[in-house]
């Protein structure tokens, strides 16, 4: 989550989970409505200061960062505003955390159609930085929105939709926080369901062999393969009958394999080949093959989301989901060329195209290769190595995942880039929501 301090002599210091990116707002508040935030983006524009809300700080870019900005902490701004089980349309403060909405959702029979593995985010922030899960036949989490309300720079606060201002729509469900802050989200949910999931190591080699079938046999399907072992942990998640029962894992099997293994004693290996490099390698062999197989089932979103205590930095691209086999043999052969070993596993899953302008998968079906290293382990060559394979199929970078990228090659990767600086220049002529992470990605030229 966002950590928030205080100095003695007052200044706030913000830095984000990773704890690879920091920034000292000028000015923090905290508001708990939407007549509030409009409030304090008319008191920082007659500063004359740049405005940033703040969500869970999850991102591993400084999308988020208000370093001499007015920061807005949407901490204060969660909840439910109003839930249709029929519809299935439920509309959600900006601040609320994915954990707190799959909880409010339960509680009502609904549940997200499909989801990351990560629940500390807010739903604003997932959804302006491109967060999916997987799945050959579903989008990211922005396309399950049907509306958004945004507070503009100039404090006026509009609805948006398909139908309502859908060029702002089309633009504002990945936008970055460059367009303005979203104070509520309307979601298309559905009835509850429950997952069978099964996770298993598997031969890498036999992973690639029956690629096609576990994409598209399965309704989700992701695999984190281990640079120096020889197995990928495969991840397998189908829907079950709405009238089925779950079979969860026992209280006590779940907390020896999430906790203890894949937490502290994975946590320790990674300390131990950070404090050793030599011992990565062997290191990264035996977690390919630690994990047991496991099969259970239970409600959606507790099979979606894994619990994750051992940190990390990280990079993400979006490639041709034809292109994913290539890019994974270019990957397995540079990394032992490397002059510093790589600790953690890469993560594959996919995506179905979809018509969101600055989505990673805007048109486009979609593999997504996700590299991880431990904190203080060198992890510089390894990220520009990767950044250089992805960029021979035209990769789009994760918006909220480490990247070199600026406009000048962005405007490339996405057809309707300059359709959302048209946009932005609308709403926002004066930058208020700017940064230097979005002065890059947006206006270098």
């Amino acid at each position: 989550m966002t950590a928030l301090k205080t100095s003695a002599d007052g200044q706030i210091r913000w830095t984000n989970w990773a704890r690879n990116e920091t920034a000292v707002p000028a000015t923090l508040t905290r508001p708990a409505s939407v007549e509030q935030i409009s409030e304090t983006i008319a008191a920082a524009t007659a500063k004359g200061l740049p405005v940033k809300a703040l969500g869970a700080g999850h991102s591993f870019t400084a999308i988020a960062a208000a370093h001499g900005a007015a920061a807005i902490d949407l901490s204060a701004w969660t909840g439910v505003e109003s839930s249709d089980v029929a519809s299935g349309l439920v509309t959600v403060r900006a601040g609320t955390t994915i954990k707190q909405l799959n909880a409010a959702l339960d509680r009502v029979g609904l549940a997200m159609t499909n989801l990351g593995d990560i629940d500390a985010q807010t739903i604003s922030g997932a959804i302006s930085t491109g967060t999916h899960g997987t799945g050959a036949k579903l989008g990211g989490i922005a396309t399950q929105v049907s509306a958004l309300q945004v507070v503009l720079a100039d404090g006026s606060v509009v609805t948006c939709s398909a139908d309502e201002r859908p060029d702002l729509f089309n633009a504002a469900r990945v936008g970055l926080g460059a367009l303005g802050v979203i104070s509520t989200v309307t979601l298309r949910c559905e009835r509850s369901f429950s997952l069978n999931a099964d996770e298993r190591p598997v031969p890498l080699e036999a992973v690639i062999e029956q690629l096609d079938e576990l994409t598209t046999g399965h309704d989700h399907m992701e695999f984190y393969w281990f640079p120096y072992g020889r197995k990928a942990l495969v991840k397998r998640n189908d829907r079950l009958p709405l009238d089925a029962a779950a079979r969860p894992l026992s209280r006590a099997r779940e907390f020896f394999e999430y906790t203890v293994m894949e937490n502290v004693v994975y946590g320790a290996m990674c300390r131990a080949g950070r404090a050793v490099p030599k011992l990565v390698k062997p290191l990264n062999g035996l977690a390919s093959i630690a994990l047991s197989p496991r099969t259970y089932s239970d409600l959606s979103h507790r099979v979606f989301v894994t619990q994750r205590d051992v940190r990390f930095v990280e990079s993400e691209y979006a490639v041709p989901r034809e292109s994913l086999v290539d890019v994974l043999n270019e990957l397995r052969a540079v990394v032992p060329k490397l002059a510093y070993p790589v600790m953690m596993p890469v993560e594959v899953r996919v995506a179905a195209a979809d018509d969101i302008w600055l989505s990673t998968a805007y048109q486009r079906d979609s593999a997504y290769f996700a590299i991880h290293q431990y904190p203080g382990m060198p992890y510089r060559e390894y990220f520009d190595a990767f950044e250089k394979i992805v960029a021979q199929v035209g990769g789009r970078p994760h918006w909220g995942k480490m990247h070199t990228l600026d406009a000048a090659v962005l405007r490339d990767r996405y057809p309707r880039f300059d359709d959302f600086r048209r946009v932005r220049a609308q709403v926002d002529p004066e930058r208020v929501f700017r940064n230097a992470y979005l002065d890059r990605v947006l206006d270098a030229t």
